[in-house]
């Protein structure tokens, strides 16, 4: 198939394009290669994924309208996997705007062109983030989302009202994923896990937070991208009927919500001896209260998406961090 990745650039982008590539599809990276972190991680990825003849690579905003249509038009591809966005829950509490340009204009401007090329599938990434203050744990889909925390996880359950209105509007088949703590090899500079790694290995105090009474559903990236890779061909349709215990399927559009995690919850406490275990050294700890916007727990029913499509998270989180730290020790040279 022709599928577009936005944020192809990016962690998930990355080894969800590498997978689409080994899988035989004709891939379409779209990236803005923007500084929120280290440029040349987003190079390094980058040159890995030029290697492959079916890949194609368009350095565009997502904001720019114009040139999004321009490039969906002359592709015009089958499925569009739209990742692209401003990440980072904290970042989004001193720059608002940016999320609200790139998460809200930018991916009305995604959903706008695939509905032009009528694409057979739109898969967007929504966030475990969505879920807020909510206490019914684990998360499931069908779970009330109004209490959003953080300006991100804000415009991400906009990103899912603003895609099930077009849904509705136009019968553009749309999944959206709410990804939980995804982690793995090729990570984003500003996440625990390689924040972690790096402090230990350097030898400065790691900040963390609720002094470690914090609970996370880590989920290993391989384990994230070969769900979405299983969904490719599992677009929701009107004529569908709720067939799934707690589905999430609109009524009314085609149109379903979906939790994507490992399904356990892992103390945050646990996860730092891990690393320490891995690296022979131990950490340098700096225990500091709940920051604003966040949670101290999340974790993730994954009950329907297993339904669809037979996904089984099969990376336990102490194998993840240590390969982790292996590309990172040789990434790095340290």
């Amino acid at each position: 198939m022709k599928i577009i990745v936005t944020g192809s650039s990016g962690f998930i982008g990355f080894h969800l394009s590498m997978l689409l590539l080994r899988k035989g599809h004709k891939v379409l990276g779209i990236d803005n290669m923007n500084n929120y972190y280290d440029v040349k991680l987003k190079k390094s990825r980058l040159s890995l994924l030029v290697k492959n003849k079916n890949f194609t690579f368009k350095k565009i905003n997502i904001e720019n309208d114009k040139l999004i249509t321009s490039v969906f038009r002359k592709f015009r591809p089958n499925i569009v996997i739209h990742l692209a966005a401003q990440a980072g829950v904290r970042y989004s509490i001193d720059k608002p705007r940016l999320y609200l340009k790139s998460n809200i204009n930018g991916t009305f401007n995604v959903i706008e062109a695939s509905y032009i090329v009528k694409v057979k599938h739109l898969i967007m990434a929504s966030s475990s983030s969505v879920y807020g203050a909510n206490k019914n744990i684990p998360f499931r889909e069908i779970d009330k989302t109004e209490t959003q925390l953080s300006i991100y996880a804000a415009t991400k359950k906009a990103n899912e009202s603003m895609a099930h209105s077009y849904s509705n509007i136009w019968n553009i088949p749309i999944t959206m994923l709410r990804f939980f703590t995804v982690y793995g090899p090729w990570g984003r500079p500003d996440m625990a896990l390689f924040k972690f790694t790096k402090g230990i290995i350097n030898g400065t105090k790691i900040d963390i937070y609720n002094n470690g009474r914090m609970y996370r559903d880590f989920t290993y990236v391989s384990d994230i991208v070969s769900g979405i890779n299983l969904l490719l061909n599992k677009a929701p349709n009107k004529k569908q009927i709720k067939k799934y215990r707690n589905d999430s399927l609109s009524s009314v559009a085609p149109f379903r919500v979906l939790n994507i995690g490992n399904s356990k919850k892992i103390k945050l406490l646990d996860f730092i001896d891990t690393i320490e275990l891995v690296l022979k050294k131990k950490s340098k700890r700096n225990y500091k209260p709940m920051q604003i916007g966040d949670v101290p727990m999340t974790w993730a029913d994954v009950t329907l998406l297993q339904e669809l499509t037979d996904f089984q998270p099969n990376t336990d989180y102490k194998k993840g961090i240590e390969l982790f730290v292996n590309w990172y020790r040789d990434y790095y040279n340290v």
